[in-house]
């Protein structure tokens, strides 16, 4: 093989997500302006132990780091992944959320000002937190002593960040940047045709389910709705005196589905699904009332986008385009993977969005 000094050797980074009930990872590669899906894998409570990874219950994991370092691990093993730069997500249970308006100020002062007003948000001791932020918006009254800012403010605990560290310096990997799950979304599921536009992402997860609205590829607002796919599994569990197990299967077999046969499963889910579009529908109008703008286009991400008859559901209540959330458009991958690709992809989203974030760094 002849040495060609001028290859340009592709930039490769790993997303890594934990979740209550799954790791994933994924490998991604980047050439010029190509990006490439070099591998993908997780893991699943059962087969890395029997409690969950994390709590959606309170700032922190449920397990130890020894015990997620070790799945993660296995993981890598077992894809034989040789990347060591990663980017972890951030759960949003772990991460306030708040958005508040500043006079319009030179740059170099802004830091200072919004360290100041976060006191007045954050309902943590400043010294406990790490602070990040971003102006999400300029309102332009063509005064400049009336222009606002409008800022994007998230508090992480120490405790959580430091966990991260851990976990990567047992996993012998190089944590390059944590970021929240909802800047993940927003990175993996807004796509070109949609930079414009004001979109709202609906990430249903296991334990928990967070509710994000995107205006001009800008995260504007995120909330953490009181509904996942573990309750609506519970739901059935107990609507039908059937264990977990037959429940889960019932669920993604048939869902919203209403065939003779199926009518009892959707009888039970619907109440549930209804309570997740009423918190869309109050999410958009307080943002209607607050911004006079619509949102235009709904994402459904999260293991539980792909429950039978779901989209059609919200097409027929909200009456507004509804996608099922596909990060890996745009991404390269051999062929053969379309299917599973397309299956997992939903659940996929987050993680795909950190391995971007990495490429960009």
């Amino acid at each position: 093989m002849v040495w060609n000094p001028f290859k340009i050797i592709p930039k490769k980074f790993l997303g890594i997500d934990i979740g209550t009930s799954t790791i994933r990872i994924v490998e991604l590669s980047r050439q010029g302006q190509r990006k490439k899906l070099e591998n993908y894998g997780e893991i699943t409570i059962g087969s890395a132990c029997t409690k969950p990874f994390r709590s959606s219950e309170k700032s922190d994991f449920l397990l130890s780091s020894q015990n997620i370092s070790q799945a993660i691990l296995a993981i890598i093993k077992e894809t034989k992944i040789q990347t060591r730069k990663a980017v972890f997500s951030l759960p949003d249970f772990s991460t306030f959320y708040t958005n508040f308006e500043l006079p319009l100020m030179p740059k170099k002062e802004l830091s200072a000002a919004i360290q100041f007003e976060a006191r007045q948000h954050i309902p943590l001791l400043m010294e406990e937190v790490i602070l990040d932020w971003q102006v999400i918006e300029k309102k332009d009254f063509s005064n400049s002593q009336k222009t606002k800012l409008k800022i994007l403010l998230l508090a992480i605990p120490h405790e959580v960040v430091n966990q991260y560290r851990e976990i990567s310096k047992l996993c012998g990997l190089e944590l390059v940047a944590l970021e929240a799950e909802a800047f993940g979304l927003v990175r993996s599921l807004i796509k070109d045709d949609d930079k414009k536009k004001i979109i709202l992402v609906l990430e249903i997860g296991d334990r928990s389910t967070t509710c994000s609205l995107i205006d001009n590829e800008v995260l504007n607002i995120s909330h953490s709705l009181d509904m996942s796919g573990s309750k609506l599994t519970e739901a059935i569990s107990r609507g039908m005196s059937i264990d977990h197990k037959n429940a889960e299967y019932l669920k993604k077999e048939y869902g919203l589905k209403e065939t003779e046969e199926e009518k009892n499963i959707a009888k039970i889910l619907l109440p549930l699904i209804d309570s997740i579009l009423n918190d869309i529908e109050k999410i958009t109008q307080n943002f209607y009332r607050a911004e006079k703008k619509e949102v235009e286009k709904i994402i459904i991400a999260g293991g539980t986008a792909q429950l039978p008859g779901l989209k059609n559901y919200f097409e027929q209540v909200l009456k507004k385009e509804i996608e099922i959330a596909n990060p890996f458009a745009g991404i390269f991958y051999p062929p053969i993977l379309e299917k599973p690709l397309k299956e997992i992809g939903p659940g996929h989203s987050i993680v795909v969005g950190m391995a971007l974030r990495g490429l960009e760094t």
